[in-house]
Order: C-alpha cells, then sequence, then structure tokens
C-alpha cells in the first residue's frame, strides 16, 4: 500500500513540474488559453467552494493584452525615451568620468 502512495506522489510531482516546464517555457498562446479554461472550469464549479473571484480574476487576465515581456504592458512613464534617429548614443569623451 505504501508503494503505490509513493509512486503516486512521485508522479503528481512529476507531473506538475511537466506543467510547469510546459507553462514557462511554452507559447504564450498557450497561457492565455489555460487561463481561459480554467476561468471556465472554475465558473461551472459549485458556490460553496467559493472560486468564482478565482474564476474572474482568470478571465480578466486571459482577457488582458501582455507586453513583451509577458507583464502589465504599463512599464515606465508611458513615454519612450528619446534616441537620436541612427539609434546610437553619443557620449564626448570629456563627460566621462574615472571611478576611484
Amino acid at each position: 500500500m505504501n508503494s503505490v502512495i509513493d509512486i503516486s506522489l512521485v508522479g503528481l510531482a512529476l507531473l506538475a513540474s511537466g506543467g510547469y516546464v510546459l507553462l514557462s517555457l511554452g507559447p504564450r498562446s498557450l497561457r492565455r488559453r489555460l487561463a481561459q479554461g480554467l476561468s471556465q472550469a472554475a465558473g461551472c464549479a459549485p458556490a460553496f467552494l467559493g472560486l468564482r473571484r478565482m474564476a474572474e480574476r482568470l478571465a480578466v487576465s486571459a482577457g488582458k493584452a501582455h507586453g513583451a515581456c509577458g507583464g502589465c504592458d504599463d512599464c515606465g512613464s508611458g513615454q519612450a525615451a528619446k534616441t537620436p534617429a541612427g539609434g546610437e548614443v553619443r557620449v564626448p569623451v570629456e563627460k566621462i568620468g574615472r571611478r576611484t
């Protein structure tokens, strides 16, 4: 009996780690589809489980457009840094100080 429990716990741990790898290294569209599916499943759950707020959060996160980093796309002050047209920033040699 103990070996069955041990094997099932190891299998569950391997399944969880495989799922984490798939979500962290997989495509972003997979994450969005998974969040939508979990939101729908949690929304269909009985009310006594208290999963309604989690379903709402998942629905919001699934519908949100993410930035290039996968974050909230709200980084910084909202203004792009001004760089010269060539994309190169030049600093005069006199302005470069020495660290002591």
